[in-house]
């Protein structure tokens, strides 16, 4: 017989519900590759990694529907120069119910999921939870 114990929802933490990012851009990556990026693939968002392989945050269609008419500005914008949810960021041993507080309080949908090194590892999302 074989006995598997889950977690209690009270109890979960970010780690056993987040996903792995599919997406990640540099953010020297310019606004209409972005564009193309996320069209691409068909996603709504993209983590963005600075210059040391660190999440700088997540970037969304939303924050680039103001560049969807190409122009030349686009063409020379840096992703890491417009705005794009930004730290702090959740880590996979923070209790889930407080990370779906903290992303309630700032309107996020989707939240990055870093180690203490500030390397991504994962993305929570509170669609489809119950916290």
């Amino acid at each position: 017989m074989t006995l598997t114990l889950e977690r209690p929802a009270a109890t979960a933490v970010v780690g056993d519900l987040m996903r792995r990012p599919e997406l990640q851009i540099s953010d020297d990556v310019m606004v209409d590759v972005a564009i193309d990026i996320l069209r691409g693939s068909g996603a709504d968002h993209v983590l963005v990694r600075d210059d040391d392989g660190c999440c700088a945050g997540l970037l969304s269609r939303a924050h680039l529907a103001q560049f969807e008419v190409r122009s030349r500005l686009s063409e020379r914008i840096p992703v890491r120069d417009i705005a794009f949810d930004r730290g702090p960021f959740a880590t996979a041993d923070l209790p889930a119910a407080t990370a779906a507080a903290a992303m309630r309080a700032r309107g996020l949908a989707v939240w990055p999921v870093v180690d203490h090194d500030g390397h991504a590892v994962g993305l929570f999302e509170l669609a489809g939870q119950d916290l």
